[in-house]
């Protein structure tokens, strides 16, 4: 029998499916991920990103319509999006929540087009889009999508074309990416979505998710009393929406998004080429709409009352409240920060420097948007600047702007040393602006070798590379491979010494023992000039035995 409409039940299936196939296939995808360098991450992140949709989503009620259901998933998404394959998948998947939004049920057309708003949000979102990774997947996806109306309009044939498309062009990334042919593997994050679409394709067959766990089991754990509390904590009445038709002389929206701040909280400006999507909590609507004229003609407006509103949504309040909040903590002080680091050292030297939450975190641990956004919840201060110290992880912490409760400011810091730099280049009597440029500049100077091991065999730009190899890597690019670590430190150190250098710090993780850290670093010594000093810090970290700063 052939099914040409889906319903909420079924797309929550559908998510709920590609979170526990992702899950179950984490470590064969790790395995694949070879580019740039073989860390092996992409499965973890991409799993930790779609159980945080599945989480959401089992907390539901029964009679959630789809545009709910696509809305919670793509919400999840993003906040719980690790790692940058995580924030990409977190973006295909936005376009679900685009394309299905209003709509009580959802057809093979309503499907093709929530796939091309994803692809295009992400390539949107990636400055310099690399082809024969995930985006290349999404996109050739996307277009048998679109392919596939002319032909049927029955799901399961519909996303069977889906599905092949991902897979043959898989098959393809090596062809795109060097370094996936000379590893003979395909792409990590490529394989990953397959793998999504694949658990979909299931769904659409019929066939059930064995450990989904019954609803009835997250239901019912906070009183009435406790849900009808969080009406009075409603600041801010009205939920205004509204879509607005831009007029030819449109100017930029930002200065639209910064009035409906000072009106208002949760706003969401999206500026599309036509449009202007607008959502904001405010107590003065019509100022909302009166400010929206000057941008062009008013479509589709929305007002709710959300206090009256809440009233028939209970049940909705006590699933909510089972969920973990971050404390939020009044600012006090101006300026704040918080960086990502691991291992205990890192974490004590970066309070030193005046951080004031360190969240757990750097290669192969990447941390959650939610979990950055509830250490910025956590600073006392009205800006707070945030430290990635890994690249990674600086698409998750720029997605915490978007959520945040005061201003925040996500510095481009792609290590630790040039994390400890920037906030050295701190000056507490300059503003915003003037100490982003002044941060910037000082740990653009700063040159950082890694020292690690590598995850498995590969090769990667002429590299052949064996398993439990030494990396050196000359600011996150690799340099050479070597088999002796005290040989690899000093050659690495070495290159990345100039002449003006004068302090070179190395860190020293939870491999290394004391000992031979001192070791180490007499050896050092001996090897370098006697103008240049010699700093040791312990800082505990995982993966890296040494990470050197070179100033």
């Amino acid at each position: 029998m052939s099914v040409n409409t889906i319903d909420a039940r079924l797309l929550a299936k559908m998510f709920l499916g590609g979170a526990i196939n992702i899950r179950d296939n984490k470590e064969h995808i790790n395995e694949l991920n070879v580019f740039p360098v073989p860390d092996g991450d992409t499965g973890t992140n991409m799993s930790m990103t779609m159980n945080a949709a599945k989480n959401e989503l089992m907390l539901l009620a029964d009679d959630t319509d789809i545009s709910k259901v696509a809305d919670v998933a793509a919400s999840a998404l993003l906040r719980g999006a690790r790692g940058n394959s995580g924030v990409i998948l977190s973006l295909l998947f936005r376009g679900f929540s685009r394309g299905m939004k209003n709509l009580k049920t959802a057809r093979c057309e309503n499907l093709a087009k929530s796939l091309e708003l994803g692809v295009e949000a992400a390539y949107k979102a990636v400055m310099k889009p690399t082809e024969g990774t995930i985006l290349t997947v999404a996109r050739m996806s996307s277009q048998a999508a679109q392919e596939a109306l002319q032909s049927t309009n029955e799901l399961l044939l519909f996303w069977e074309s889906v599905c092949n498309a991902a897979s043959e062009t898989l098959k393809k990334t090596p062809d795109f990416l060097p370094i996936l042919k000379k590893s003979g593997v395909v792409d990590a994050g490529g394989k990953g979505l397959l793998v999504i679409f694949e658990a979909m394709l299931d769904i659409f067959k019929g066939n059930k998710i064995s450990d989904i766990r019954n609803k009835s089991e997250n239901k019912n754990t906070v009183s009435a009393a406790g849900a009808e509390k969080s009406e009075t904590e409603i600041k801010f009445t009205y939920c205004t929406e509204f879509v607005i038709t831009k007029s030819k002389e449109c100017k930029d929206c930002v200065s639209l998004r910064a009035y409906l701040e000072t009106i208002g909280d949760c706003v969401l400006v999206v500026d599309d080429e036509e449009i202007i999507k607008v959502h904001v909590h405010t107590n003065n609507p019509g100022s909302a709409l009166e400010k929206a004229l000057g941008y062009g003609t008013i479509n589709l407006p929305k007002i709710e009352n959300m206090k009256i509103q809440h009233d028939g949504k209970v049940k909705e309040a006590k699933q909510q409240n089972q969920r973990k909040t971050a404390v939020h903590v009044k600012p006090v002080n101006k300026y704040g920060f918080v960086a990502v680091a691991a291992g205990h050292g890192l974490e004590a030297m970066f309070k030193d420097l005046g951080v004031d939450n360190v969240v757990a975190g750097g290669q192969t641990m990447n941390p959650s948007t939610d979990d950055i956004l509830n250490a910025v919840y956590q600073t006392p201060a009205e800006t707070v600047f945030i430290l990635p110290n890994n690249k990674n992880i600086i698409m998750a912490a720029e997605q915490a702007i978007k959520f945040a409760d005061r201003g925040v400011c996500v510095l481009q810091t792609r290590t630790i040393p040039q994390g400890m730099a920037a906030m050295l280049a701190f000056d507490e009597s300059s503003e915003i602006a003037e100490n982003k440029l002044n941060m910037t500049k000082a740990f653009e100077r700063v040159s950082t070798g890694l020292v690690t091991f590598a995850a498995r065999d590969s090769d990667f730009e002429g590299h052949a590379i064996k398993k439990g190899e030494i990396l050196a890597l000359d600011n996150n690019k690799l340099s050479f491979t070597e088999r002796d670590l005290s040989r690899a430190v000093i050659k690495l150190t070495k290159k990345l010494i100039k002449n003006d250098t004068s302090f070179v710090t190395l860190i020293y993780g939870s491999d290394v023992t004391d000992e031979n850290a001192e070791k180490m670093q007499k050896l050092l010594s001996q090897k370098l000039s006697d103008k240049i000093e010699i700093m040791m810090i312990n800082g505990g970290q995982p993966v890296y035995y040494y990470m050197i700063s070179v100033e």
